[in-house]
């Protein structure tokens, strides 16, 4: 595991989780500008302190970048799960410009997760290991979910 001064956290660089939200990060950079950056690097920005979420206000918009690490991460957590399992899993997200909404997760016929999201502007966790854990719960849950209804997910009309 690596040390950043940054966030004082450790990527964990055998997470499949983690590997696929760094794909899904360096997947968006057109001009070769975080080819040099380490995973670390190009995770600290979902690292959003509790000091530094006391400082947000309460209800607010989400900006396009905070939109996008959104995405980016629960289209991490249906690649994990496509590579454990072999189903493809959709996230589909709906917000409302305030910062509420709703996403789910769709593996064949089946929701695998169903998520409310609130306060979105305030998106980020408290440090990456604490975000590799949420990742990989997700994840795990949702293959559990695929495993336990196999018809559903491969149900033909």
């Amino acid at each position: 595991m690596a040390e950043t001064e940054a966030t004082g956290a450790s990527t964990n660089a055998s997470s499949e989780f983690v590997a696929e939200l760094v794909k899904q990060l360096r997947a968006q950079d057109w001009s070769g500008a975080l080819d040099k950056k380490t995973p670390d690097e190009l995770l600290a920005p979902y690292i959003v302190t509790r000091e530094q979420r006391r400082k947000m206000p309460l209800i607010g918009d989400p900006d396009a970048r905070t939109l996008l690490r959104i995405e980016l991460f629960y289209n991490a957590v249906g690649m994990a799960i496509e590579k454990r399992t072999g189903v493809m899993a959709s996230p589909m997200l709906k917000l409302h410009q305030e910062g509420f909404g709703r996403l789910v997760m769709i593996a064949g016929r089946l929701v695998v997760l169903n998520r409310t999201l609130r306060d979105v502007h305030r998106f980020g966790f408290d440090s990456i290991g604490m975000m590799t854990a949420e990742g990989e719960k997700l994840v795990d849950g949702c293959v559990e979910m695929i495993n336990a209804f196999p018809a559903v997910v491969n149900y033909d009309s």
